[in-house]
């Protein structure tokens, strides 16, 4: 990542506000009664001006925000009406000179395209924008197409009448990204995609470990009231914009820039940005845990500035809701056994203290989510087109601010790591090289394994038009250990000397860890290392396993369990070393992730021969089961009945449900509180909510505790409308 400071010095002061009308009248007031003349001498008054704001909103697939203003995609025409005052005469084409203008930005200029005019011509064009008209056989109303650059920047425009000196205001609309069109940077030729990718407005995101990988619902809510202007207000919130305006508003024409902005604005690192990142302990704001969608994030951001707390889950979630608000096609990625590599040697070093503890900068989170976003790179080559990946989650700067990305996932998976932006970052996250050291007390390091396999498995995101897990790590790298994956991590100069060494015979000492059928929380479960001798000799080995909670970032926390051992080990047999796990010792020092790191090793000092093998476990969760009482339909009260059996052996205290969904509960989620819960006991609540849209929704249920935490699941709710019962 580069490492130049980013430096302002100029200050914006206009400022713009929405129009929310869906007619827009050109009153005395503003026009004071003046006459539109054509240079044949023809004289229209134009009384009003109407943005036909349900059909162009359906047509360009917005429909979903709402008929308060008109809302349309780039490269695509759309319609407005002009009504003639009565007794103007018939409206000819060929004798009109109205010129179009369209602003955006507080500071719109023609050398920059954030002001563009346009004449009448017979018909549109798709390359830039342009507009035609037509009149009715009344004359009393012109029918005006007007078809926007699939290069335009995209944002809030004001649009204008001229004829000679005179200008009149007809509305403002908000001009979007159209993965619809084809001359657009963001196109998708399949529809699926399209509808997957930037309507839809639910989801799974996956956690947990490559072994137990765990899909958890969230409510994008990209067309919830309100959430669009939120996503503007965090273009202009930008640093680039706050130093040039209208450069900024120029350079919100392309994708891959407006991209970056948000990798930067979804955190609040260098700026007012949307989310505060916490991975140590939390004692103020909100769990990371505990969100459910993002629109609750943008409006608290939208009120009150930086939002605690994120996690990288939620970052990413939020820059999909953005991403897709704007009508760029966005989905969210989880990379298990995700690197992250501090001193950009595109290997990761773990060092370790003879007591296990680990001493290195370097660390493999569990998990890790960004998102990828889909367009074409005129700046790298067509070959690099499609999936981008971007990272909001403030790990390393880039371009002296925390921000990482779009870098082309094609490029990653064949190392090019020259290409723009990070790709030498995301490459080591899903294909770098681990090495594992024990510092010994003198200060020598001496290696206990390494791995070229373990780093970036089973990267996965939501399938298209289900709910099931799409593992996408193809995309990313060559099958690992191939020649092909080789040859790409070489071509990453790395010299990999830990693949020369599994060319090796093997031999040594071998540990691996067996793990119980079921681990759910609030059990007690016994694990197993196991210790394989291959030498030829016996070995006397001092045996260790100990378990400790850990967060999905790699922090390690508190010790929950502790066995050890001296073990004559004759060659070609094994020594086993149970550890016991209760929920008495784990209970209280887990994480709401609810992952323990086990950790085994063994070590001949007198050989000097040391091994180790970790495994991280995430406990299993109860399910929350759901059950509408009645069917639903649009304005008529729907209650769910939820329950949930307490799995742990003591009393939960402050127990709670809370549902929430589009087009089901609004805005505000419902919370029903239930008070406490007994051991062994089912917690049960009804929760009631009226449908506002009709169609297919998704109702999001989580429970909390003081104890149990974050649980969530969901229901797919297909919503009726009302019929009513009068006669």
């Amino acid at each position: 990542m580069g490492v130049s400071q980013f430096t302002c010095y100029k200050y914006p002061s206009a400022t713009v506000t929405l129009q929310k009308t869906a007619e827009v009248s050109l009153s005395t007031e503003k026009l004071r009664e003046k006459n539109f003349t054509a240079d044949m001498g023809q004289v229209w008054v134009i009384e009003r001006c109407d943005l036909n704001i349900k059909s162009n909103n359906s047509s360009h697939h917005t429909d979903l925000n709402g008929e308060e203003r008109l809302i349309v995609r780039r490269g695509q025409p759309f319609n407005i009406t002009l009504h003639l005052k009565p007794g103007s005469e018939e409206f000819k084409l060929a004798e009109s000179s109205f010129t179009f203008v369209v602003e955006t930005g507080p500071l719109p200029s023609e050398e920059s395209g954030t002001k563009v005019s346009f004449s009448l011509r017979d018909t549109t064009v798709d390359t830039e924008w342009s507009a035609s008209a037509s009149n009715d056989p009344s004359g009393n109303t012109v029918s005006v197409s007007i078809s926007s650059s699939p290069d335009a920047p995209i944002g809030l425009y004001s649009l204008f009448l001229e004829q000679g000196w005179e200008k009149a205001s007809l509305g403002q609309f908000i001009l979007l990204f159209n993965s619809w069109c084809p001359r657009d940077a963001v196109y998708m030729q399949s529809e699926s995609k399209r509808e997957e990718y930037v309507l839809a407005q639910h989801g799974q995101i996956y956690r947990g470990t490559y072994k137990r990988i765990k899909g958890t619902p969230w409510h994008y809510g990209q067309f919830e009231p309100g959430i669009l202007d939120i996503c503007l207000k965090i273009l202009d919130k930008n640093p680039k914009f706050v130093c040039d305006p209208d450069e900024d508003c120029s350079a919100r024409r392309n994708p891959v820039y407006v991209t970056r902005v948000l990798s930067t604005m979804i955190n609040s690192e260098d700026d007012r940005g949307v989310l505060v990142g916490e991975w140590d302990e939390i004692l103020d704001g909100v769990h990371p845990l505990d969100w459910i969608d993002s629109g609750e994030i943008l409006h608290l951001w939208a009120e009150s500035g930086p939002v605690r707390y994120g996690q990288c889950w939620v970052f990413a979630a939020v820059a999909c809701t953005v991403s897709r608000a704007l009508g760029i096609p966005c989905r969210v990625v989880t990379n298990f056994g995700s690197a992250h590599d501090t001193d950009a040697n595109l290997v990761i070093e773990l060092l370790f203290d003879e007591s296990g503890n680990r001493i290195s900068s370097d660390s493999i989170w569990n998990f890790h989510v960004w998102v990828e976003s889909w367009m074409t790179r005129p700046d790298l080559g067509p070959e690099y087109d499609g999936w981008q990946a971007s990272d909001p989650t403030p790990q390393e700067t880039s371009d002296g601010l925390f921000c990482c990305g779009p870098a082309s996932v094609k490029a990653i998976r064949e190392g090019e790591l020259t290409k723009k932006y990070d790709a030498p970052f995301i490459f080591a996250e899903v294909n770098a090289d681990v090495v594992n050291l024990l510092q010994l007390p003198d200060g020598e390091f001496v290696k206990l394994s390494g791995s070229t396999k373990s780093v970036g498995q089973f990267i996965s995101t939501k399938a298209v038009g289900t709910d099931e897990r799409l593992d996408i790590t193809h995309q990313y790298k060559y099958p690992e250990g191939s020649k092909e994956e080789r040859q790409v991590y070489e071509k990453a100069q790395h010299h990999n000397k830990l693949h020369q060494q599994q060319q090796e015979e093997e031999s040594g000492l071998h540990v691996k860890i067996k793990l119980a059928h079921d681990m759910v929380v609030g059990s007690d479960f016994e694990v197993c290392a196991v210790l394989t001798n291959n030498y030829k000799k016996t070995r006397n080995c001092t045996f260790v396993f100990f378990a400790r909670a850990i967060s999905y970032n790699g922090k390690q926390g508190d010790s929950c369990g502790f066995a050890s051992d001296k073990v004559k080990v004759p060659s070609g047999q094994e020594r086993r070393l149970s550890l016991k796990l209760q929920y008495d010792s784990y209970g209280s020092v887990i994480t709401p992730d609810r992952l323990i790191q086990l950790s085994a090793i063994a070590f001949d000092k007198k050989a000097t021969d040391y091994h180790i093998a970790e495994k991280t476990i995430v406990l299993d969760e109860p399910d929350i089961d759901i059950k509408l009482t009645e069917k639903a339909a649009v304005n008529q009260p729907v209650t769910a009945e939820l329950s949930l059996w307490n799995p742990l052996p003591e009393l939960l205290q402050d127990c709670s449900f809370t549902i929430g969904g589009f087009g089901l509960t609004g805005v505000k989620h419902v919370t029903v509180k239930i008070g406490a819960v007994d051991p062994e006991e089912e917690a049960k609540a009804s929760a009631e909510f009226i449908p506002t849209r009709a169609g297919s929704s998704v109702l999001l249920v989580s429970f909390d505790s003081d104890k149990l935490k974050n649980i969530k699941s969901f229901a797919k709710v297909v919503v009726e409308e009302s019929i009513s019962t009068e006669i």
